[in-house]
């Protein structure tokens, strides 16, 4: 393909330079892919708190969002980090019109890759286990 291609551009937070540097490497997955239909741009902040990152932009430079996160565990202080996460995006969009999306794994995502790595012949009910 070439180089006229159309570009997209999307914005993400993210929890940590985990999730950043896994999304740039998709970036340039997608860039490099010979059968694409368009370029690729994403701009990716490491920002755990909505709030922070929408309140110094406008809906005209950044309408849409893509915040990712871990859901932890059960425990209350990570159901009550996450609850904060959603209602810090709902206002992103009431109070400046931006629109959030929400991308999460949950606890079982640690466990899926300890799975991958060791024959687990027993059950783990809790993340301190893994």
């Amino acid at each position: 393909m070439g180089d006229r291609l159309e570009r997209m551009k999307y914005t993400f937070t993210v929890e940590g330079e985990t999730e950043q540097w896994y999304l740039l490497w998709l970036m340039e997955q997608i860039n490099h892919f010979e059968e694409r239909e368009f370029n690729v741009t994403f701009d990716v902040k490491v920002q755990q708190s909505p709030k922070k990152y929408y309140k110094g932009i406008t809906k005209k430079s950044t309408p849409n969002i893509s915040h990712i996160c871990d859901v932890e565990s059960n425990e209350t202080v990570h159901i009550e980090k996450f609850k904060s996460i959603l209602s810090e995006m709902k206002e992103a969009k009431d109070q400046k019109g931006i629109k959030y999306d929400l991308g999460y794994s949950n606890y079982t995502f640690e466990l899926w890759m300890v799975l991958h790595k060791r024959n687990c012949n027993g059950p783990l009910t809790d993340r301190t286990q893994y």
